[in-house]
Parts: structure tokens; sequence; C-alpha cells
């Protein structure tokens, strides 16, 4: 009896080991930050170099391209991307992808909730928690699970592979955290701290994955 083929990893063995210091050096970054801002209500002396904490958001035209980039990292607008991309996974036959999708939006999203409350960091008033920025974890982390997906399908490389999904990070993490920024609803650090966490908490969702993904098809082959 022959089985099932294996799906491929969600976390190509060529990337594994990258990721996985990235990740440890990602989250490492995230209590490192949090620890320094820890009770603060004010913008620090980093988030001085690219901030006038007293300056209005950005105008017109450019406010309107941060509000539309903002409303993805809202509830209506982030489920909208996650059923395209659960659904574009589902066309695609990568259910493991599917699983990807919403598991590791949720946690990278949890765990900035969990990371606010313990390091208690304002913006605007004593009720607005704002490290890490929840929108920017929120899409680095869908950019990184489509990144690692097409890496797999595409067959690619350790090279281009985490060119890929850096780039991938980096170029959407940068558009979120600009509008966060832009809108005056997140200090620069608190936008670092995002983009950390998914980078922290994503490829270790897609090996935890592909560890349960494996153990099950070997137990129901």
């Amino acid at each position: 009896m022959t089985g099932r083929p294996a799906a491929p990893p969600l976390l190509p063995s060529p990337l594994r080991g990258w990721l996985g210091l990235l990740s440890a050096l990602a989250a490492l970054v995230v209590v490192v930050i949090g620890a320094q801002y820890a009770g603060h209500s004010e913008a620090g002396r980093v988030d001085r170099w690219f901030i006038d904490p007293t300056a209005d958001s950005v105008r017109p035209p450019w406010r309107n391209v941060a509000l539309a980039m903002d409303f993805w990292g809202e509830p209506a607008g982030s489920a909208l991307l996650v059923v395209a991309a659960v659904a574009g996974c589902l066309l695609l036959r990568i259910p493991r992808g599917a699983v990807l999708v919403v598991v590791g939006a949720a946690v990278a999203v949890g765990s900035t909730m969990v990371v606010k409350s313990l390091v208690g960091r304002t913006i605007h008033g004593d009720d607005n928690l704002s490290y890490p920025s929840g929108h920017t974890a929120f899409a680095t982390a869908l950019a990184v699970t489509v990144a690692l997906l097409a890496t797999g399908r595409l067959g690619l490389g350790r090279a281009a592979g985490l060119s890929l999904v850096l780039g991938a990070a980096l170029v959407v993490g940068a558009a979120m955290g600009w509008a966060q920024v832009s809108l005056s609803a997140h200090y620069p650090t608190d936008v670092l701290g995002g983009w950390c966490t998914a980078l922290a908490v994503v490829p270790a969702t897609a090996w935890l994955v592909d560890r349960i993904a494996d153990a099950r098809r070997r137990e129901h082959p």
C-alpha cells in the first residue's frame, strides 16, 4: 500500500534553519523594545528620528492612501484578505496553506494583543495600547505566509526563497507600518515590534502545522 503522496512542507527545508534563526532574533527584538518602552505614553528617542510627535497626521492625498492601507488591517478588511487567501489555497489544492493562512494570522494578531497587555505602552490616552502594532503584524504575517507557499509551489532554492519571503515581509510590512505612523495610530517602534512579531511566529507556526499534518498522515495513510 503506497498511501497518499506527501504534501510539500509549508516551511521548505532549505529555508528552515535561516528562518528559525530569524524567528529567534525577531522574538528577541520584540522583547527588547517592549522592555525599553514598557509603561511609556509618548514617543521615544528612536521614534523621534522618524517623526515629529507634535505634527499632524499625513494630509490628502496621501492620507487617503494611508486610510486605504489601514482598512486591510481592520477586522472587515483582514477578514476579506484571509478568506481570499484561503480560497486561493483551496483552489490550488494546498490545504496546509489554508490552515497556515488562518492560524498564522490569528497567532500573529493574538501575540500582539498579549504583548500589548504586558508592555502597557499607550498612545493618545491611557486606553490606547500601542506596542506592538497589530495591523503591521497581520499584514506581515499574511505576506510571509503567501511567500512561503509560493516558495514551495515554485520549488525555489534557499537564496531565492529567502529573498522572496524577506522581500514580501519588508514591502508589505513597510507599507502598513507607514500607514499606521502616518495616521498617528502607532509609533515607529510599535511598527517594528509588529513586524518582528510576525517574523517570529509565522515560521514557527508553519513548522508546527507541518509536524501535525505529517503525524496525522502517518497515522492515517
